[in-house]
């Protein structure tokens, strides 16, 4: 279906991204849920789009959200473009953070495409880290992960297209904690503790008015 459209390689997007604008603009715009199961978790993914159009709605899912993951495409150009000053990754960092997420984990994507260079890697970790401190965050507490979410690389299991690549690490008041893939660093999320003694509070994501109907 996506390949009928010309889009084949947003294939794995479209899992997430239903609506036809959506599928037709090759963004996301408006939040999706998928829940999974890890051997820790049970975890439920709160996709935000990206688009500095849709930012409200970004909000709306990440206010949600116990640990954002920041997303950098490698790709030669757009990383630059996602973190320059008026950039969509600098600007979705401090949303996350003014939001009171303050757990981190930052997936570099598309390695594939600037062919798994252990220079490029450490570049764009030395250059996130420097922002999202900036943010707030504590890069030492953030676990940083080279995949390939196309091909699956670092995904669920650790890849061989990167011998340099010996796994992330972080440190944080509950210990540290050492892994290869984005599912371990999943794993490595410190769940928020929950004030089940208090009144129920309910977020209210989205408001419908039907008419004639209320």
């Amino acid at each position: 279906e996506a390949a009928e459209l010309g889009k084949g390689s947003f294939k794995y997007a479209w899992v997430l991204d239903k609506l036809k604008a959506e599928r037709e603009r090759g963004i996301t715009i408006d939040i999706a849920l998928w829940k999974f199961e890890t051997p820790k978790y049970y975890v439920t993914v709160i996709d935000a789009p990206g688009h500095r159009d849709f930012i409200k709605n970004m909000i709306t899912g990440t206010s949600q959200a116990d640990c954002a993951i920041l997303i950098i495409a490698a790709g030669t150009g757009e990383f630059e473009a996602g973190i320059s000053k008026d950039g969509q990754t600098r600007e979705h960092a401090l949303l996350a953070y003014t939001l009171g997420v303050k757990q981190l984990i930052v997936a570099i994507n598309k390695m594939d495409t600037a062919n798994w260079a252990e220079a490029r890697y450490q570049e764009i970790i030395k250059e996130t880290s420097n922002f999202i401190k900036k943010v707030g965050f504590n890069p030492k507490a953030v676990a940083f992960v080279p995949i390939s979410g196309f091909n699956g690389d670092n995904m669920l299991q650790a890849s061989t297209n990167c011998p340099w690549y010996k796994g992330w690490e972080k440190e944080t008041k509950a210990g540290k904690f050492t892994g290869k893939t984005l599912l371990e660093a999943i794993d490595s999320i410190e769940p928020p503790k929950r004030p089940t003694d208090k009144p129920l509070r309910l977020p209210l994501q989205d408001v419908y008015k039907i008419g004639g109907i209320g």
